[in-house]
């Protein structure tokens, strides 16, 4: 093999690190924003469930006019 050759191919072999870390530190910050999208999801959930407890417990607001008008 001519030193060209194996000048390329160390270099394509210095890419293919770089692009592999580059994948694999991608792939964590998937990862943990998929368990902060988990996180989020049961927040709202349990969010909404109080919400629509609150809005059952409460008396309904007569339609009417406030007394200032």
């Amino acid at each position: 093999m001519d030193k060209e050759t194996e000048k390329h191919i160390i270099e394509i072999e210095k890419k293919l690190a770089y692009l592999e870390d580059f994948v694999n530190q991608l792939q964590d910050v998937c990862v943990g924003q998929a368990k902060q999208i988990d996180v989020l999801k049961q927040e709202n959930k349990l969010i909404s469930g109080k919400l629509q407890d609150l809005s059952d417990s409460l008396e309904e607001i007569p339609d009417r006019k406030p007394p200032h008008y």
